[in-house]
């Protein structure tokens, strides 16, 4: 399979099935008898899931080799991060518990007492490896890994050529050991700096294809300016050399023979990095790509539109596939069943959440979503504190010159900034979210329901936001419980609620 506009040396991956036929045959790749499934779980970093062609992305060829891996299995279309920033979400996978039930509430470590993934699977005798992304996907320092690189020994995280011969050392001891394994791979695309084809990054390949400005698709939360599409179209190059990467990643599957006993699945970590998306709470801030070939369980070419999944439900779902015994205590649910193509009870909501971000910086928010509408709570919005980010870049400065002259992108700058305590949404008509409707009469009683299934969740959960919740009406009260939570404001020598900061920290989220 030749894709269109590849450089003549992108080597695409060939469907599993076809290579195993060929091995088959030829009597290549045969590997000990391993019964115990593989868990090969795939992350891009910072990836709007609408970006891919299968999620009706623009242009369509942007992710061939997604998008071939699509057709090979199962679809979700319900499937959200629990976390909208890269540390607190891969500690979210790593532990199986929301951020407040680990410790790692941001950029922290998760407690030392809280099981982990990594060691659980290495008790059950898996091999674990992992490639990028090392040090937020650990959030414990007794999480080691067999096979670890990070991102300065694969081209800075952005060179499909070295995450495949990676991929293909660690398959091959696995096989060499005769030890199923879990493999988790991270690239560092298309996190900023996106790809500027006339700088690149050191030691990044370029990607199999360029696009320009023209061949951009706003996203809706954006406003469609000459200074966004000239961003995105970086953003373009690099979401394109991720799927350069998972293309040789699978190639490396495939040729070491153990595709048909692999699951594979392929998320996110978060929306893309630009205003409105990660490090928030709205519908395209958790919102992920999720992506699962199982070959002889799953079936291919297969959507799910109807059960919610994220990635809380990860580590559950992994002991089970992988029949290893796990530790008490995590939060989430085994979608097992799912994907096996049966009913499962339960997934009718997601519930979502922020505590604190790059800088250590207490913007706590919460939030849950179903299949039509969507409830934020944000404690931190008093009119006062200054919400940003490390996520805006050229994006929000041509927002801000725009808004000189247009008041609804400076209305929504304020709303960025400023934010209120309370949003509702309409996600059927507006996911985008541009239009809160808390104040409308209409939806009272579905706002009052939606209230009352984040209360039952935060009591469950033990979440020190539920005082602040249940207080939200006291603002006094509320920012009395933000500091006991979250300790004193982090910025930088500004009380809580006069935060306009300057700050050039880098991004590191």
């Amino acid at each position: 399979m030749l894709l269109n506009n590849a450089h003549e040396h992108s080597v695409p991956y060939t469907p599993w099935k076809w290579l195993c036929l060929i091995l088959c045959l030829t009597g290549i790749g045969s590997t000990t008898a391993a019964e115990k499934t593989n868990i090969l779980l795939f992350t891009a970093d910072d990836l709007h899931a609408e970006s891919l062609g299968v999620y009706g992305g623009m242009p369509a060829d942007l992710t061939p080799n997604l998008n071939a891996f699509a057709a090979e299995g199962l679809r979700f279309n319900r499937a959200h991060v629990n976390v909208a920033i890269c540390a607190p979400c891969r500690a979210v996978i790593a532990t199986g518990r929301y951020s407040h039930r680990s410790g790692a509430m941001g950029f922290m470590p998760a407690r030392e007492d809280v099981p982990d993934i990594v060691n659980t699977m290495q008790a059950g005798g898996y091999l674990a490896g992992i490639l990028g992304k090392v040090n937020h996907s650990s959030p414990k320092n007794s999480m080691n890994w067999d096979y670890a690189f990070d991102q300065k020994d694969l081209g800075n995280g952005r060179n499909p050529e070295i995450y495949y011969q990676r991929s293909k050392t660690f398959l091959d001891r696995s096989k060499k050991e005769q030890k199923p394994f879990y493999f988790m791979i991270n690239s560092h695309d298309p996190h900023r700096p996106y790809c500027n084809p006339e700088k690149l990054t050191k030691g990044a390949a370029m990607p199999s294809r360029t696009y320009k400005a023209a061949d951009v698709t706003v996203p809706g939360f954006l406003p469609d300016l000459p200074g966004v599409r000239d961003e995105l179209a970086q953003y373009l190059n690099s979401t394109r050399r991720l799927d350069d990467t998972f293309g040789r990643v699978m190639q490396a599957l495939d040729e070491s023979g153990m595709a048909e006993n692999t699951l594979v699945i392929f998320i996110s970590d978060n929306g893309i990095a630009v205003p409105f998306a990660k490090c928030n709470a709205w519908f395209h801030s958790s919102r992920t790509p999720c992506l699962v070939r199982w070959p002889n369980v799953v079936s291919p070419n297969t959507n799910n539109n109807t059960d919610f999944v994220s990635v809380v439900d990860f580590f559950p779902t992994f002991l089970e596939v992988a029949d290893v015994n796990g530790p008490k205590g995590l939060d989430g649910n085994s979608f097992l069943t799912l994907l096996k193509g049966k009913q499962q009870l339960g997934r009718d909501k997601v519930f979502t959440q922020i505590d604190s971000k790059a800088g250590d910086d207490a913007v706590p928010m919460r939030a849950v979503q179903n299949g039509r509408y969507g409830y934020i709570y944000n404690p931190f919005s008093d009119q006062k504190h200054w919400y940003r980010n490390n996520n805006e870049g050229k994006t929000m400065a041509a927002m801000q010159a725009a808004a000189e002259s247009d008041q609804a992108i400076a209305d929504r700058i304020k709303l960025f900034r400023y934010r209120v305590p309370e949003e509702f949404y309409d996600l059927l008509n507006d996911p985008d979210c541009l239009h809160n409707l808390i104040d409308n009469s209409e939806h009272a009683g579905t706002i009052a329901a939606m209230q009352d299934q984040l209360i039952k969740q935060m009591k469950k959960t033990d979440d020190p936001m539920l005082e602040a919740f249940l207080n939200r009406t006291d603002r006094a009260a509320v920012d009395k419980i933000l500091l006991d939570t979250y300790g004193p404001p982090k910025a930088k020598k500004t009380p809580r609620g006069n935060q306009k900061r300057k700050s050039k920290q880098k991004d590191k989220t």
